[in-house]
């Protein structure tokens, strides 16, 4: 087995005590990077402070374009998804996956491509089934992957969906995985069962985990009226849209009611950041000179806010490319009953 050079750990429920326990027995001179999700949500970590003075390993909260060095334990931050790229850390407020930011999956997928068999991901406790598929990512593409043994995790499920839908390497105790990471690392070891050839990135084949987020295609187009799915129909040479609670479009019509909402729904985003900024800034006169430094960050906040707001507001306010109307096409006034043509 080639040896392994970058570990990505998935916790959630009762992870803060399993992840002390793995870092306080791991050795000071422990040559591979650990890379490590917790799902903390928005909410304040400690977690960089209680690995350090669990072990001798230096812990960290990940920042953005920070190189990922040997014998360091990157955590990913408060709200922020963490992914590795080419040797460099990535943050991202990206998408919730699995109702999770940061969430495990996006880690361990980027492990898994720019890695490949170098990688070790392991699932630690946790509830419900985040990591499974970034593991199974792992697997495939020649990387190891551990679970914690379920009947030895205080939150059985995330290791167990693991160990359902992964053929886990090793499904070992809490007690077990620092010596098992350890071996990982400072040997050529035969792995239990085939593994895939893969390499970090098949020859031909574009990244596709990057600092620059792409968005897939939407599976479908929604109603501005209600929300719906909307099915496409053709009555003759007319494109209909239509939705099952039964608000019906032509195609041309279907354009600028969805432009009118989106429209609405940007300027909307204006008025909730000047609210916030206007909220900030009595946060901050509130605090007067309160300890801590609270004021100065109210008022950044503040700033910050109306700066987006701004920004947002001058992309509206930008000409927008409007095909439908070059067919001189008009629709009522509230944009979503049937509309006809001028001429």
């Amino acid at each position: 087995m080639a040896r392994s050079q970058i570990i990505a750990i998935g916790a959630s429920a009762g992870g803060v005590t399993a992840l002390r326990a793995i870092v306080a027995a791991l050795p000071g001179n422990f040559p591979a990077p650990i890379l490590i999700v917790l799902h903390v949500g928005a909410y304040r970590s400690e977690l960089p402070g209680l690995l350090n003075t669990a072990g001798s390993l230096p812990a960290k909260h990940a920042e953005d374009g920070e190189a990922v060095l040997p014998g360091h334990i990157y955590i990913a931050p408060p709200d922020r998804h963490m992914v590795v790229a080419d040797g460099l850390l990535r943050l991202s407020r990206g998408p919730k996956e699995n109702c999770a930011r940061p969430a495990i999956d996006p880690l361990f997928r980027s492990v898994a491509e720019h890695y490949g068999p170098d990688a070790v991901g392991v699932i630690l406790t946790g509830n419900l089934n985040d990591g499974a598929l970034g593991l199974f990512a792992i697997k495939e593409r020649g990387g190891v992957a551990i679970g914690q043994d379920p009947s030895d995790a205080a939150y059985p499920e995330m290791p167990r969906s693991a160990a359902e839908h992964v053929a886990l390497d090793y499904c070992v105790a809490l007690a077990e995985l620092p010596e098992r990471l350890t071996k990982l690392v400072d040997q050529i070891e035969e792995r239990d069962g085939a593994m895939s050839e893969a390499s970090p990135q098949r020859e031909g084949q574009e990244s596709k985990i990057g600092y620059v987020e792409t968005f897939a295609r939407p599976l479908t187009v929604t109603c501005p009226d209600c929300g719906g799915a909307l099915k496409k129909f053709h009555v003759g040479s007319i494109v209909k849209f239509g939705c099952h609670i039964g608000h019906n479009y032509t195609a041309e019509a279907m354009a600028t009611a969805q432009f009118q909402e989106m429209e609405k729904v940007m300027r909307a985003a204006v008025r909730f950041l000047n609210e916030r900024a206007e909220f900030c800034l009595q946060m901050a006169e509130h605090g007067g000179s309160a300890e801590n430094g609270a004021s100065s960050e109210w008022h950044a906040a503040s700033r910050q806010a109306l700066d987006r707001a701004y920004k947002l507001r001058d992309l509206v306010q930008q000409d927008w490319l409007t095909p439908e109307t070059t067919r001189r096409y008009a629709v009522d006034p509230d944009g979503r009953d049937q509309a006809r043509f001028l001429g």
